[in-house]
C-alpha cells in the first residue's frame, strides 16, 4: 500500500515541507487554498508587473486551479475539479515571485513551464480532473476574497480537509508525468 504525506497548509506552506515532497508522492492537504483560474492569475500578474497592491497576500500560498460551480442549496461548493494549469502557465513565474508556493492544477507541463516551478522553489500538485462533485466534499468553507466581478474565475479562498493530490514536480525538478512514462516505455517492464 502506497503511503500517503499528510500536509498542513492552513497558514501556507513550509519551505520544509515542501523539500521532503518527491514527484509521485501522494499527499492530503488540509488548511487554506486560494482558487485561480485565467482571468483572475491574468489581473494579479497585471497588478503585480505594474506595482498595484495586490488583494490578498500570495506568501507561501497554494494556488487551487479551479472555477468552481455554484453550490446547490445545502452545499458549500458547487462542483469544484482542477482545470487545466498550462493555460495559466505564462502567469506563474510571477506568482512564484510574489511568494506563491505550490499550483493544485491538472494536465501535464513541460518545458519552460515546468523549469519555472523549478526555478522559483515551487511544487505542482495534480488533483483528478472529472472528480469534482467528489473533489467538492473536501472543502468545508468558501469564500470569495477578490476580484467577485469574476463570477466562478473569481479569487475563493477555499478551507480544504484531506484533499488528495499527487506531486507531479517536485522543487528538485522530477517531473512525475516524465518519469512514470519512461517507465512504462523501457523494454522489459511488467506487463509488457
Amino acid at each position: 500500500m502506497e503511503s500517503v504525506t499528510y500536509l498542513n497548509c492552513r497558514d501556507g506552506i513550509a519551505d520544509a515541507d515542501l523539500d521532503r515532497l518527491r514527484a509521485g508522492d501522494s499527499v492530503e492537504l488540509t488548511g487554506s487554498v486560494v482558487s485561480l483560474r485565467d482571468a483572475s492569475a491574468a489581473r494579479l500578474a497585471h497588478a503585480l508587473a505594474v506595482g498595484e497592491p495586490l488583494p490578498i497576500s500570495l506568501e507561501r500560498r497554494l494556488l487551487y486551479a479551479v472555477g468552481p460551480s455554484p453550490a446547490k442549496p445545502g452545499q458549500i461548493i458547487g462542483s469544484a475539479g482542477p482545470t487545466t494549469t498550462a493555460r495559466m502557465a505564462r502567469f506563474l513565474p510571477a506568482l512564484f515571485d510574489a511568494g506563491v508556493r505550490g499550483i493544485i492544477g491538472k494536465g501535464e507541463l513541460h518545458g519552460s513551464d515546468a523549469a519555472a516551478f523549478t526555478a522559483h522553489g515551487a511544487a505542482y500538485f495534480a488533483a483528478i480532473g472529472g472528480l469534482g462533485a467528489l473533489l467538492a466534499k473536501q472543502i468545508r468553507s468558501s469564500r470569495i476574497v477578490a476580484y467577485d466581478d469574476l463570477g466562478p474565475e473569481a479569487l475563493y479562498e477555499l478551507e480544504i480537509d484531506a484533499f488528495p493530490v499527487v506531486v507531479i514536480i517536485d522543487r528538485a525538478g522530477n517531473n512525475f508525468h516524465e518519469t512514470a512514462r519512461a517507465r512504462w516505455r523501457r523494454p522489459g517492464r511488467a506487463g509488457a
